[in-house]
């Protein structure tokens, strides 16, 4: 039987209203920050869920649960802290406020595994992973040698040649497995943002930030070759994972191995209430340069409303093919630079940049042009006694090499460095600031909504829980009237 909700969000709110007057006829009984909760859910209109869901039903069997009530119930699950499915049905059967706020009948509720029926038709995938369990050894993320830095990519393709890849790609979100949730989001709660004028699509500012996701203490593999019968011990040969989308990846911030996903995070810097707009998982090794690829270009495909104008990004962005996609679709970037791609240049001290733009060294030597990088967007100067074949015959050389110092000058046109408005500018500084809105919002997802709890073994189960957190986070920004609608209704009855 197909699930009907005649009476949609009306028909919740006088059932929500009957039977707080039943079971909490004083509303002072009820904490005020669990009233926050009660009156947010009051408004909050979930009867998209049902029109979309109907097809997901079959029209034999018996009666299912109304989905915006089991939609309306995980969100709840979340938003009180409890992290296991099998908790809170035990605490449905208990406590009749949480059976109530769900629209179930206290007494009448759902048990685990309607959630997890639930949330399976919220997946459109016949796997629960996006991989196969059966793969290849992946390669270790080295550690970094400096405390604090972040683990050098282990991506064999380069920014340069990923970029391209994925510019030219088209993502259609029928074709994800995480498409229901993203439309439920999209729909209930990102349009809602929209609508009332904390996210502006027209000229949008992102902010971009990928951060460890733990999902268990180790990698869970076994074998499933003959190899260790023969004593080889140290094959190649493909193992079967137990979560097979995560890896070990580096954790920068605390300096330590985990095993899990990396969760890139593409957040509305000019929002109020640092609002997501995008999220994805990729394994724990995926570099941030990576990771933000994947990530934008497929928000680009799903929200092609959107109008990107600016990207702030930290170093880990800043490499030139960024620069130059900036370019060529209108966005002013906001990177940080990285130290090792050269700023602080040891030359510095040895020469001098004369008027005409030919560096001269400290003897007062102009350096010869020695060729150009049109993809590093820098022309080359070398010592001009330098010899291949004797070094340099210069009393004080600059360079102990035979090929002779060499200075890199960067183009007029370098999109890397010379940045409008400019790096040490007042302006720069204030509008690079707000990238720190996207680790804000990462810090919700993980700490307020306890993301990590979740323990789950299965891609899917990580996406809903994920995809149902941002919910919560647009829900929290929508302003509420100062005094309960509800509250009133109540002590009106008394």
């Amino acid at each position: 039987m197909l699930p009907v909700n005649s009476g949609g969000h009306t028909a919740y709110q006088d059932f929500l209203l009957v039977n707080l007057r039943k079971h909490y006829p004083v509303p002072d009984s009820i904490s005020p920050s669990t009233w926050d909760i009660i009156d947010r859910f009051w408004n909050l209109d979930l009867s998209f869920t049902d029109e979309f869901m109907r097809d997901k039903y079959s029209v034999f069997g018996p009666k299912p649960r109304t989905p915006s009530c089991m939609q309306r119930s995980f969100l709840l699950s979340i938003d009180f802290k409890v992290s296991s499915l099998t908790d809170w049905a035990a605490q449905l059967k208990i406590n009749p406020l949480y059976a109530i706020l769900s629209g179930f009948e206290f007494g009448d509720t759902p048990g685990v595994g309607t959630f997890y029926d639930f949330l399976n038709r919220l997946w459109d995938s016949d796997s629960d992973n996006l991989s196969s369990h059966i793969h290849p050894l992946k390669a270790k993320v080295k550690k970094p040698k400096t405390k604090g830095s972040k683990a050098a990519p282990v991506e064999k393709v380069s920014v340069e040649q990923l970029l391209p890849e994925l510019e030219n790609t088209v993502f259609c979100i029928e074709h994800q497995p995480y498409g229901s949730l993203f439309q439920l989001y999209k729909s209930e709660f990102l349009d809602q943002s929209v609508s009332k004028g904390l996210i502006t699509p027209d000229s949008l500012a992102l902010a971009g930030d990928g951060t460890p996701v733990v999902t268990s203490h180790r990698e869970r593999k076994h074998r499933i070759c003959d190899c260790a019968s023969k004593g080889i011990m140290d094959c190649k040969c493909d193992r079967c994972f137990s979560q097979p989308d995560c890896d070990i990846g580096w954790d920068s911030s605390r300096d330590c191995w985990y095993h899990g996903y990396d969760l890139y995070m593409l957040v509305a810097s000019d929002s109020e209430s640092d609002l997501p707009v995008f999220p994805l998982l990729s394994p724990a090794s995926t570099h941030d340069s990576h990771g933000f690829l994947h990530c934008f270009f497929r928000m680009k495909c799903f929200l092609s409303g959107y109008h990107v104008t600016k990207l702030l990004l930290d170093s880990a962005h800043d490499a030139m093919p960024y620069y130059e996609y900036c370019r060529r679709a209108h966005i002013t970037p906001f990177i940080d630079l990285n130290e090792k791609r050269g700023i602080k240049l040891p030359y510095k001290n040895d020469f001098i940049i004369g008027k005409d733009g030919v560096p001269v060294c400290r003897e007062g030597r102009r350096m010869n042009h020695d060729g150009s990088e049109p993809s590093k967007h820098r022309i080359k100067y070398r010592c001009s006694l330098a010899s291949r074949k004797y070094g340099c015959s210069c009393e004080h050389p600059c360079s102990g090499s035979k090929y002779g110092r060499t200075v890199h000058v960067a183009m007029k046109d370098n999109p890397r460095l010379f940045n409008l408005p400019p790096r040490d500018s007042d302006a720069w500084k204030l509008e690079y600031n707000a990238r720190t809105s996207a680790e804000r919002s990462n810090k919700r997802e993980k700490l307020d909504f306890k993301l990590e709890d979740g323990r789950h073994r299965s891609t899917k189960m990580w996406y809903c829980r994920l995809y149902h957190i941002l919910m919560l986070q647009h829900l929290d920004a929508w302003d509420m009237p100062f005094e309960s609608a509800l509250r009133k209704l109540i002590l009106q009855a008394a």
